[in-house]
């Protein structure tokens, strides 16, 4: 029996294999297997290095069934976090259909699609369609969604790693819950470069109750990674002291000739870096250009064309192009400052020869000196094969509460049906019957605050099944599906009212007419705002002002600290093992003379007296979010035996509190701040944890549809937005403490901001060291960044230099 299904599997696989003849390819051994699963009927997730061949692996298994069953309809879901790369996905699936003359459709669908294709589509649907979370969202809301998917044999999640961990992921989950629900031999495969925990990331791909296939390789996509290093260190590093002042060191290391890809952190940093590498080669810049997500579509279409047919050689860009863009061209990858986890410099790397067994070269150039200790932890972390680990969020209500909407829109629900259903997906497998009754009742009838506005009334129930109240709240409701919460995104458009791209309005606030910018390579001058669009014109007058988008800080992860915790060990036995602790020796010999090097089983502790008070100085190495909660903490942990106002910085090598003078930090210190006993207490005590959830909420409230962001036309402001969650916060606080949704937002601020899962198991790591503390004259080349970091918050950039300028000379001469 099982010999005739290998014989009918190779049969249908015929005319795969004659497609990879011509191209003159020998199908991989991974490959084979999952197409040869496929055809078996498995689920599973492909878990094999960038670049090795992932999509054809994961598509040809669907295309060989249909060819051999040719029946109607919608057959294979390709799901992308990203729009952009529908495009390429695009491309490689049409490829071998229009070369082998098989009578197959594919088309996209995201938000680029025009309105009429879209129509199209649902009136007579592809056999393959490309689409992302929140295109395939919307098309549960309407009527006949069933009927769209009831032919649909296989769904495919692209870069599952980038989905599994937030919303998006969530919301994925649920949208296949449903899809399970009208197929239930549904076959799930999800695709992944770079994750920790496979097992776990399979299981949730294809739902509680499957036992997932997983399928690896032993290709080997060896990475390389190279340095650029500064002449010369200063004892005491700041954060951006080094970064632009490399630009010519960078360009120097690269060739305009080998197409490079130039990584930045953040929207901002690629546009100041965009400058200073067109500063450097003036008579190359049609061959280099700037990409990120704020740019404008085709524009950003225009580059990667550019980059695919050799035309265009380096581009500065962001995450916008970290997944699976296919850059065959691309030789080198440089990454512009830390990456902060092991899995996104691997994901990065790979985009370099893109191709089976090709090396990724990856050039790194710090923004800070103490960062060459990251990348050398980064080179032993990824020896050592540690990636991250992502895992699924635990039952995000805002996200159901929008499904099950969503659902209202379309069809309707049975109460009964969809719980069960909603139970079979790992973020909601512990939800309980009073919290989804809870849900029910908050969109049926606005739950106990909100029941007198009929405008919360988004459900009615009849002969037993939920469905939307109204044509008016179905609409808003399709306006506002997605997970994607950020600070309001306005419009930057010419006079003539060509398309530039986005820019948040919390930086727009800020302009007078008249003012100058650099954003998307250009100097363009503030005109004015008329109906959220921001209207600029060209202007010739230089400026050093660019926008900046919220969510620009990265902390480094559980992974990479582990590893960074050993490089400092490493540089105490061996300081000369490698190029970085080498160039690193000034500042760590610096550390050890005025302070103390710390070894793996020595927490460092230092104190220190200036003009501005007494300073606490920690260095757990763990990352800038779990020092964030420790150093409330330790702040509320202090101030509870003896009373002062502190102030607090952090940076991803330890944490400041800054004390009154003569602060007795030392004598109040004790074992007992490293006990977890009364932890979230004290953590909700020590910081204004109302303002942190009341800023959480805004995000939750826009998910559960509490908050219309207004019709294209008239967009409401962040402001107007901010007032009206606002208002709801209260609401809910005061009259409905235990509603569900500020709940969430108080475990989000304590999960997402201040990481108090790692912070627990931090706590109990730092329990078990000795304390070394140290009472300093000056501040060390450790603490020197932090100081800086509190300073940034209240300075302007050129006081701050002055100031720090001022310091190190007046230290020099003690």
């Amino acid at each position: 029996m099982a010999s005739r299904k290998a014989q009918t599997a190779d049969e249908h696989l015929q005319p795969i294999c004659s497609w990879f003849a011509k191209q003159g390819w020998e199908p991989l051994a991974f490959q084979q297997e999952t197409w040869q699963a496929y055809l078996a009927g498995r689920s599973g997730l492909i878990q094999v290095p960038t670049g090795s061949g992932k999509t054809y692996a994961a598509v040809m298994g669907a295309l060989a069934d249909r060819l051999a069953n040719p029946e109607p309809g919608l057959r294979l879901l390709y799901l992308t976090p990203l729009r952009a790369l529908s495009r390429d996905i695009e491309q490689s699936i049409q490829r071998p259909i229009a070369e082998m003359g098989w009578n197959l459709r594919v088309e996209s669908r995201t938000g680029d699609t025009s309105s009429a294709k879209k129509t199209r589509q649902l009136k007579n649907l592809p056999e393959i369609l490309i689409t992302t979370p929140e295109s395939l969202a919307l098309m549960l809301s309407y009527a006949g969604a069933k009927e769209f998917f009831k032919s649909l044999r296989g769904i495919i999640l692209d870069e599952w790693h980038e989905l599994l961990s937030s919303k998006r992921g969530t919301q994925t989950e649920l949208c296949l819950s449903f899809l399970r629900s009208v197929r239930p031999d549904l076959q799930t495969w999800a695709i992944s470069a770079t994750l920790g925990n496979v097992e776990e990331a399979a299981q949730v791909a294809v739902g509680v109750d499957v036992e997932p296939m997983i399928i690896r390789t032993n290709l080997q996509r060896p990475t390389v990674i190279k340095s650029i290093l500064p002449d010369s260190i200063d004892t005491f590093p700041w954060a951006g002291h080094l970064g632009l002042h490399l630009f010519e060191e960078l360009v120097e290391a690269l060739d305009i000739g080998r197409s490079t890809l130039i990584f930045t952190n953040t929207r901002s940093q690629a546009e100041r870096w965009y400058q200073a590498v067109l500063f450097a080669m003036p008579n190359h810049a049609d061959q280099i250009a700037l990409h990120h997500g704020s740019i404008a579509i085709k524009e950003r279409e225009s580059i990667e064309a550019g980059v695919k047919a050799g035309i265009i050689k380096w581009v500065v860009c962001t995450s916008s192009l970290d997944l699976g863009v296919d850059f065959q061209p691309v030789e080198r990858v440089v990454q512009i400052g830390s990456a902060k986890n092991l899995a996104r410099l691997l994901q990065r790397a790979g985009r370099s020869q893109h191709v089976p067994q090709g090396t990724s070269e990856i050039f790194f150039l710090p923004t800070n000196a103490l960062e060459l200790l990251e990348i050398s932890a980064f080179r032993n972390g990824l020896a050592a094969g540690a990636i991250e680990s992502r895992r699924p969020l635990s039952k995000p209500y805002d996200v159901l509460i929008q499904h099950l909407v969503t659902l209202a829109c379309g069809e309707g629900f049975k109460p009964n049906e969809i719980f069960n259903t909603v139970k079979k997906t790992a973020s909601y497998a512990t939800l309980t019957q009073t919290e989804f009754d809870w849900m029910l009742e908050f969109i049926e009838q606005g739950g106990k605050s909100l029941s007198a506005y009929p405008r919360y009334k988004k459900v009615i129930q009849t002969d037993g099944v939920y469905k939307v109240a109204n044509a008016q709240i179905a609409r808003m409701h399709r306006m506002g599906i997605g997970t994607i919460t950020s600070n309001q995104a306005i419009a930057v458009r010419y006079l003539n009212q060509s398309k530039i791209g986005t820019v948040e309005e919390s930086f727009v606030s800020k302009l007078q007419p008249g003012d100058v910018f650099f954003f998307a390579g250009k100097q363009l001058e503030f005109f004015q705002i008329k109906d959220m669009i921001v209207y600029v014109k060209s202007a010739k007058k230089k400026s050093t002002i660019t926008p900046t988008w919220a969510g620009g800080n990265l902390a480094i992860s559980d992974s990479l600290s582990h590893h960074l915790r050993q490089e400092i060990e490493q540089s105490r036995t061996n300081p000369t093992v490698n190029a970085e602790l080498t160039c690193l020796q000034p500042i760590l010999s610096a550390q050890e003379h005025i302070s103390h090097l710390p070894s793996s089983n020595e927490l460092l502790i230092e104190c220190c007296k200036t003009r501005e008070g007494q300073h606490l100085y920690v260095f757990p190495f763990e990352g800038r979010f779990v020092h964030e909660g420790l150093g409330f903490l330790w702040g509320y942990r202090f101030a509870h035996q003896h009373p002062a106002t502190f102030t607090i910085s952090v940076n991803d090598y330890g944490f400041e509190i800054l004390a009154p003078k003569d602060y007795p930090f030392q004598k109040l210190f004790s074992h007992e701040f490293f006990s977890q006993e009364s932890l979230y207490k004290d953590i909700k005590a020590g910081l204004n944890l109302s303002e942190l959830t009341g800023r959480k909420f805004r995000g939750i409230a826009q998910v559960a549809g509490l908050v219309f962001k207004g019709y294209p036309s008239s967009k409401k402001t962040s402001s107007q937005l901010q007032v009206s969650s606002s208002l709801l916060y209260e609401v809910f606080t005061k009259y409905e403490p235990d509603n569900l949704l500020l709940k969430q937002a108080e475990n989000e601020v304590l999960a997402d901001q201040l990481d108090v899962h790692r912070l627990a198991k931090t706590l109990d790591r730092l329990s078990h060291l000795a304390i070394a503390w140290h009472n300093t004259k000056r501040p060390s080349p450790f603490a020197f960044p932090l100081l800086v970091e509190r300073l940034n918050s209240r300075m302007s950039n050129e006081s701050l230099l002055d100031r720090i300028e001022r310091m190190k000379q007046q230290w020099n001469t003690k």
